[in-house]
């Protein structure tokens, strides 16, 4: 499995935007759910300074990503840009390599 991880640094007062679009259920998640190579999504606040959110999204594999970005590139900009005002920050920490039999 293959998961993307980003850091965010919400603004104060948009937080339940925040969550609404980036949650398990939120418009991030609905928008991936169109690939089968696409697993779930999962969001972690930050207990020590709650401006901070981490995404988790899950993929099958890289190549399952890269192919969903290279048929929905025009539609993931513009949804990007749709939630930019939400946050002040905003970071890919990276792409891991994720063991599935550990989850």
């Amino acid at each position: 499995m293959y998961a993307i991880v980003w850091e965010f640094r919400v603004r104060e007062g948009a937080e339940n935007q925040f969550i609404a679009g980036y949650g398990p259920d939120g418009d991030w998640a609905r928008f991936f759910r169109q690939s089968a190579g696409y697993v779930r999504t999962e969001l972690a606040r930050s207990t020590s300074d709650l401006e901070i959110f981490f995404t988790f999204d899950f993929w099958q594999s890289d190549l399952e990503f890269e192919i969903f970005r290279e048929l929905h590139g025009a539609a993931y900009d513009e949804l990007d840009k749709k939630f930019a005002e939400l946050t002040r920050k905003e970071r890919r920490i990276g792409a891991f390599s994720v063991d599935a039999a550990e989850m």
